[in-house]
């Protein structure tokens, strides 16, 4: 069965010649999931390093689970726990400690399930009770969907990765709009998590100066697109 998805995601992917020169160039999907995590953790993680640069966020979640010695992560019960002031010692804005109280109620609550029961959810459904939390928009939820829960179908629209590596992959002088782009990705459904890979892919292999050049010229939708502006996300 995994053989036979990989020959259909290819198949998918490969019928664009551009998409199928970053395939060739980038090499084998290989999407690493990390599905041991409780979306709990995952949303802390996230939060931390929202606006901010991996190395820095890292910093703030060794201080954070440091606050707890003996664990691993933090329960919700114990972040709640954590006086304000030592969370903000660890490196929290005083928004980011909202967004991790609200977090932590809702996981207590029940509105962010545990992970065995969010893997019987739908991607939209996921969507709609993840981002219902403070500080927790629509790109963390499909970041969770990806890199946790492994869902073969995540386009993330306002990546702003998935969307340069659009640009250059496809020879386009401006970013095309996540509307455009979510148009653009119908063509690689039901994989199209994999397209947003190549994509980052792409980003890689244009800093390496190993990106292959489009082998058409632009797409009509984004090149209607760019005349009507677009905003990097």
């Amino acid at each position: 069965m995994p053989a036979l998805k990989e020959r259909s995601r290819k198949a998918v992917l490969l019928d664009d010649p551009v998409m199928a020169a970053l395939v060739q160039a980038a090499g084998r999907y290989a999407l690493r999931i990390q599905s041991e995590r409780e979306p709990f953790e995952s949303l802390v993680r996230a939060i931390a390093h929202q606006q901010l640069s991996g190395v820095v966020a890292q910093r703030i979640l060794d201080r954070f689970c440091a606050l707890y010695p003996g664990t691993a992560f933090p329960t919700p019960a114990a972040l709640l726990a954590t006086p304000p002031e030592s969370l903000r010692s660890a490196g929290f804005s005083f928004a980011k400690i909202r967004a991790l109280h609200d977090l932590a109620d809702k996981t207590r609550a029940g509105v962010v399930p545990p992970g065995d029961t969010l893997r019987e959810m739908d991607d939209e459904t996921i969507i709609e009770r993840l981002s219902s939390v403070r500080g927790v928009g629509r790109w963390t939820v499909e970041m969770l969907l990806m890199f946790q829960l492994g869902r073969p179908d995540v386009w993330p629209v306002d990546d702003f990765g998935v969307r340069n590596g659009f640009r250059l992959a496809y020879g386009l002088k401006q970013m095309p709009t996540p509307r455009a782009l979510r148009e653009f990705g119908e063509r690689w459904r039901p994989y199209r998590s994999a397209a947003a890979w190549y994509l980052w892919r792409a980003v890689d292999l244009h800093r390496a100066g190993e990106l292959p050049p489009p082998r058409r010229p632009a797409p009509r939708l984004a090149r209607r697109t760019k005349r009507r502006g677009a905003s990097a996300h």
